[in-house]
């Protein structure tokens, strides 16, 4: 996974210091039984009661040790882990903010909210296991085996058998577990794009009281989740007790061995007891190896996911070190661009379209639904990327233009209106943030949001709910409007922007527009042909192709398409 990289160069430090107090930890673990075998096989068998309470003490001294240095171990391991988690976390969140729609739009936005919480939660508990338990059981386990086999090389004979049976239960228990967590993961991706469904689109269920089919939905995915976890957990939960099992049985066989051996005087007691210790040890180290590989096969699917977000990159097709000279402001052309969302294998939604808007033009687009008009204005601050041909903003291609340079240029109103919790000052102040409290008033009243916005309880601080939801959908859409006015950009872009205010107050937005759009490139998309019937020229497409252009006489004459529009919405008597 290259993108742990970074992480690593920048924890390794506090990482290892957390490890070298883990192995302090697990340093003392491992000298206890063998003090106790001495304890045992010299102080007690020799009755040498200051021999015992000299061991006794040193034991006692290593314990206190142990017990620092596991808390400075913990105190290090969560430092390290929280604040990895949380720059993972918000790296992340910056590289989905940088992707291309095309990139972003290979994943379902349930399944980014779900990369960005769980799978980021489930590889930082991985990572602070591993310095707390994880290294430790390894430890614990080598270390085991070291001190046992020194300890006595007859009964070590069990560990020959022991060890090699575990391992294979572990081999076993990575490969079947990793592809059943990875399918976990992905029915928690269902889960939550139903829940984030439903919440979008709650006021429609209320509407028509289709609770049980929402509820029957995420029953569905929900139960779903619970057999692919189920059927995950019940592999894992298989083999811990057959590791504990053979562990056991290995217990069983040195006692057995251990029993003989004293019978025959070539064992001793104080051996037996330090060896069972020592097997309990690698027991309870294996046991939690098996539970690092439950672990690790959960984080590996997560940190998968992960690094699938990571390694998508859109390789810049522009010079960094150098900005084009901008010939002309507010200039769009249009030479032969066809454009497909599925690049050079779909069906093209734009065919072959060329077009010159001048600077300072009001232009109207307008056409069928799915005809491409919003496609067409999405490719101008490249949204995305198109198949062939060429797109000039101000007489530079727009691919060799750095997008943030591109978009600086550039405000868009979209189809559908966000706005984002807070304030509506704050809301406005996305399009300029250091607009003055004027700068915002301004905009709001071309925007024809200024009346509603001072009635509002506390006028422009008044707070916004989650999606606008205390606005109509007229005031959102002003409120859109004013945020990109206030930017003041060279090329404004209205995607069907006035559709949800009414004649009236549209036809004093449009006049306010005048006004204020001067020397402004303005691309005007419409539903209504009333919206566009004055712009200096109109825009027809039709199934991904333009059909016509010019002014709105002019189209009326020329344009079979265009007619169809007229009369469909003013009626055949006014044609005339």
């Amino acid at each position: 996974m290259k993108f742990l990289s970074k992480y690593i160069r920048t924890y390794w430090k506090s990482f290892s210091i957390a490890v070298l107090f883990l192995t302090f930890e697990a340093l003392s673990d491992l000298l206890q039984p063998t003090i106790m075998a001495k304890i045992i096989d010299e102080g007690v068998a020799n009755r040498d009661i200051h021999y015992v309470l000299k061991m006794g003490g040193l034991m006692l001294l290593i314990t206190a040790g142990g017990a620092v240095a596991a808390s400075t171990r913990s105190v290090v391991a969560s430092i390290v882990s929280q604040n990895f988690g949380t720059e993972l976390r918000l790296d992340l969140f910056k590289k989905i903010q940088m992707l291309s729609f095309k990139n972003i739009d290979k994943f379902d936005r349930a399944s980014l909210v779900t990369r960005l919480t769980n799978d980021v939660t489930q590889v930082q508990v991985f990572v602070n296991g591993l310095m707390r338990i994880f290294v430790k059981a390894p430890l614990l386990a080598i270390g085991g085996l070291i001190m046992a086999t020194r300890l006595n090389l007859q009964l070590s004979v069990v560990l020959a058998v022991v060890v090699p049976i575990v391992a294979l239960l572990i081999i076993f228990n990575l490969r079947l577990g990793f592809p059943r967590f990875s399918r976990v993961q992905k029915a928690l991706d269902r889960v939550n794009s139903v829940m984030r469904e439903y919440l979008s689109g709650v006021r429609v269920v209320k509407a028509f009281n289709r609770f049980d089919v929402e509820v029957g939905k995420f029953k569905a995915v929900n139960d779903d989740y619970k057999q692919k976890s189920i059927a995950a957990n019940r592999l894992m939960a298989t083999f811990s007790p057959l590791i504990m099992l053979t562990v056991n049985l290995g217990i069983v066989a040195v006692l057995w061995i251990g029993g003989n051996g004293v019978d025959t005087g070539d064992i001793q007691v104080g051996h037996i007891i330090a060896f069972i210790n020592y097997m309990t040890q690698i027991l309870f180290s294996l046991m939690m190896i098996s539970m690092v590989f439950n672990m690790f096969v959960r984080a590996k699917a997560s940190a998968g996911r992960i690094n699938e977000v990571f390694l998508q990159e859109d390789p810049p097709t522009w010079n960094e070190q150098q900005d084009e000279p901008f010939i002309e402001k507010g200039r769009i052309e249009f030479e032969d661009v066809s454009f497909s969302y599925e690049g050079g294998v779909g069906d093209p939604v734009l065919k072959n379209i060329n077009l010159t808007i001048l600077p300072g033009e009001t232009v109207g687009i307008i056409g069928s639904t799915g005809s491409g008009k919003s496609t067409l204005v999405g490719l101008i601050p490249r949204f995305y990327d198109i198949v062939s041909g060429t797109i000039k903003v101000d007489g530079v291609d727009s691919k060799l233009v750095d997008p943030k340079i591109l978009r600086e240029k550039i405000a868009m109103v979209p189809q559908k209106n966000i706005l984002f919790t807070g304030s509506v000052a704050e809301n406005i102040r996305w399009g300029k943030e250091d607009a003055t409290d004027a700068e915002v008033a301004a905009a709001a009243t071309i925007a024809g949001a200024h009346d509603f916005i001072e009635k509002s309880p506390e006028g422009y601080q008044t707070r916004i709910g989650q999606g606008g939801v205390n606005f109509s959908g007229g005031q959102k859409q002003r409120i859109s409007i004013a945020r990109a006015l206030v930017k003041k950009p060279e090329i404004l872009i209205l995607d069907d922007s006035t559709s949800a205010v009414d004649v009236a107050t549209e036809a004093k937005i449009k006049e306010a527009l005048k006004k204020y759009a001067k020397g402004l490139t303005c691309l005007l998309i419409a539903q209504r042909i009333t919206s566009i019937i004055d712009a200096d020229k109109i825009i027809v497409l039709d199934h991904g192709e333009l059909v016509g252009m010019g002014t709105h006489q002019d189209l009326l004459k020329d344009c079979r398409v265009y007619q169809e529009i007229y009369q469909s919405q003013v009626g055949k008597e006014m044609s005339h």
